[in-house]
């Protein structure tokens, strides 16, 4: 089954947009889908249920940081520029597919719906794994 797929059925299961992306990657960033899941609850409607940055966004982030970061035994920490720029990078593709970063914006002016943000971040996702 495609990621896209995955993914999909993850949110049509009750996972959030964040949860439904990340968890869709557990056998490329090497984390469990229980793990991964309890991590990433609380990015669901925009960041804690707050309409701010969007769910499927926050993942893209978060296999940024996952990919990027050489963890706490380089303290300190003089790689996390590797992860912010990363992570700039794919906001920047998904923005430009959706015109927005935002939850609420991309919801109440109908620019996409969740499972199209989720399919959008998974594709930005699947083209990035192809270039690491």
């Amino acid at each position: 089954m495609d990621r896209v797929t995955v993914a999909l059925n993850n949110h049509k299961k009750g996972y959030n947009c964040a949860q439904s992306v990340l968890c869709a990657f557990t056998d490329l960033i090497g984390y469990d889908e229980d793990g991964l899941f309890k991590l990433s609850e609380a990015f669901g409607g925009g960041i804690g249920g707050t309409g701010n940055i969007c769910g499927a966004v926050s993942a893209i982030v978060m296999i940024a940081g996952i990919t990027k970061s050489a963890g706490v035994s380089v303290l300190p920490v003089t790689n996390k520029k590797n992860s912010y720029e990363t992570a700039a990078m794919l906001m920047e593709k998904f923005n430009n597919m959706n015109k927005s970063l935002i939850c609420s914006e991309i919801k109440n002016k109908g620019l996409r719906s969740c499972d199209g943000c989720i399919e959008d971040a998974v594709r930005i996702l699947e083209k990035y794994f192809e270039t690491i």
